[in-house]
């Protein structure tokens, strides 16, 4: 069995992966070898054509995978990098897509050897509309960091940086961002409910709203600002609601704040 991946967790973000990587093309399923000691996950995985078993001791003696995905909790992670030891001469990537796990982490576990490359994913990758930022140290290759990048796109938007401390931000901003977005869509919800409007009705105004104005900023090239000042006519509708939102940057500073309080408690539960 010549395998390239091994994933190691197979729970909801491994799983939204793993399938978007088959499913694109990006992998064949006999490349990739599953450890998931959950028997219901690991069907999932088999289901897909995915060889898999329930811990690292399973993995074929003789294979030397390109890449390792570490898709565990946390809290969990020291002892299962423990299993994979083996693999930590060089000739394998650890990518870690564990929320808060500094590579200090993989070094204490592995030795310092192995290319380590760190992952924050958010939620909309299980539909393809991910955002994936990506650090990697200096002993990852470029044909890996690549390879990687290539994979991660069947996800959604990939970006890079060069500065590990930066993925507190990033945790802040994109891993988090999404929560914030759907708090707003509760939030319009509520508002347009207060109106007078039928819940369902409010629900799809909200729901629709977000979407296809966050649709328009993605595709237009339009800049946000520019694209806020074409929806807002002097003394309108728009203008009477922006005057509460962004007198004296009330909607910035909440916002602020709240990436910031993200940010701290990043720091905070990656030490």
């Amino acid at each position: 069995m010549t395998i390239s991946l091994v994933l190691a967790g197979c729970g909801n973000m491994g799983y939204a992966m793993l399938s978007g990587w088959v499913k694109a093309g990006k992998l064949r399923p006999a490349e990739i070898f599953v450890v998931e000691p959950n028997a219901d996950l690991r069907a999932r995985a088999e289901a897909l054509g995915c060889a898999a078993g329930t811990n690292a001791e399973e993995i074929p003696s003789d294979a030397v995978p390109r890449l390792i995905v570490i898709a565990v909790k946390p809290q969990v992670i020291r002892d299962v990098l423990a299993g994979y030891r083996r693999f930590a001469d060089g000739r394998t990537t650890f990518v870690s897509i564990a929320a808060g796990t500094p590579v200090s982490t993989f070094t204490q576990v592995l030795g310092d050897k192995a290319p380590v490359m760190r992952c924050m994913p958010n939620t909309p990758a299980a539909i393809g509309k991910g955002m994936m930022v990506v650090f990697s140290t200096p002993l990852v290759s470029v044909e890996t960091r690549a390879f990687v990048n290539d994979l991660l796109s069947a996800s959604g938007a990939v970006a890079g940086i060069e500065d590990e401390s930066l993925m507190d931000a990033v945790t802040a901003i994109s891993g988090s961002g999404p929560a914030y977005v759907f708090h707003f869509i509760e939030c319009l919800t509520a508002a347009a409910e207060k109106a007078g409007l039928p819940l369902e009705t409010a629900k799809l105004l909200a729901m629709q709203t977000v979407f296809g104005a966050a649709s328009l900023a993605a595709e237009s090239g339009e800049e946000p600002g520019v694209l806020r000042r074409q929806v807002t006519s002097p003394n309108g509708t728009t203008a009477a609601a922006l005057d509460v939102l962004m007198g004296e940057d009330r909607l910035k500073t909440l916002v602020t704040q709240a990436v910031e309080a993200a940010r701290l408690r990043s720091i905070e539960l990656g030490k």
